[in-house]
């Protein structure tokens, strides 16, 4: 507990002197945590942050940018570092709602409204964000929506809320897909291959928004040519596809700013989906 305690100091220390906002810091802390290279550690010390976050947001609960930050911290942790399903739940659970109030904030009440609204009221009140610079806002809610529903696949009302992800990375789309070195493209990808054509789903489009990730990120996102191969070349039985982007993603340079964490996760990925190769084709 001296490390967290030391932790507070500085924060403290920093934020009497005026120089940091909260903002920044949680900023700073999400900053640390893709930066960094070991994930072990991330997974040891990432719940110190999160209660850190936590007691900012209860002091600071109108602040936008402080919101987004504890939201992708939660989210991130959830979805990458904890197996237990209560825990990811509970923990996806609070991603969710400083996503939602980040969005109420920067966004304001009318849209909020209609999340929790049908799908035509929701598209809607999207066609009234028209500003690129609120792209950060309706994407932290839509991939916070997203890892919540990942966690509730049991809960048949949760699922029913995924047309409406849809339809905000769409609209994140439509306004700035660069954003995040063109992650939407990766959560339009993963859509459009969870069923194969035959049932309803579209390969080939997926195939498209993968390959636009990977062009927009200059393919420094190395977790887009894991989802590419693990959702679309398994999908359509591309064996040589398949181990063609995961050799690409082991070989490749993991430190990226913003990105390292995700490709060390990446390249382990793909180093199962490589052995796991010849029992899936």
């Amino acid at each position: 507990m001296q490390i967290f305690g030391g932790l507070v100091s500085v924060l403290a220390a920093a934020l009497l002197s005026g120089c940091v906002s909260f903002g920044d810091i949680a900023g700073s802390l999400s900053d640390a945590v893709v930066n960094q290279k070991d994930p072990d550690t991330v997974r040891d010390g990432a719940p110190a942050y999160l209660i850190l976050i936590d007691s900012l947001i209860i002091n600071n609960p109108g602040d936008a940018e402080l919101l987004v930050s504890g939201a992708r911290l939660y989210n991130a942790y959830a979805t990458a570092f904890v197996t237990d399903p209560v825990r990811a739940k509970q923990m996806s659970e609070t991603a969710l709602k400083y996503a939602g109030m980040a969005l109420c904030e920067a966004l304001g009440e009318s849209l909020c409204a209609a999340s929790a609204g049908s799908l035509d009221s929701y598209q809607q009140a999207l066609k009234k964000i028209d500003d690129p610079d609120e792209v950060p806002y309706l994407y932290t809610h839509a991939s916070a929506w997203a890892g919540w529903i990942q966690v509730n696949t049991d809960n048949w009302q949760a699922i029913a809320d995924l047309p409406k992800v849809q339809a905000a990375i769409q609209h994140v789309l439509a306004l700035d897909e660069r954003y995040d070195n063109g992650s939407a493209h990766i959560f339009m990808g993963v859509l459009k291959t969870l069923r194969p054509a035959a049932l309803g789903g579209q390969p080939e489009l997926g195939r498209m928004h993968f390959e636009q990730a990977i062009s927009l990120s200059q393919g420094k996102n190395l977790m887009a040519k894991v989802l590419f191969a693990r959702h679309y070349a398994r999908l359509v039985f591309d064996r040589a596809l398949h181990d063609a982007l995961l050799q690409q993603v082991l070989e490749a340079e993991v430190e990226q700013p913003g990105l390292t964490l995700s490709n060390v996760l990446a390249q382990e990925q793909a180093r199962a989906l490589l052995q796991s190769s010849d029992e899936y084709f």
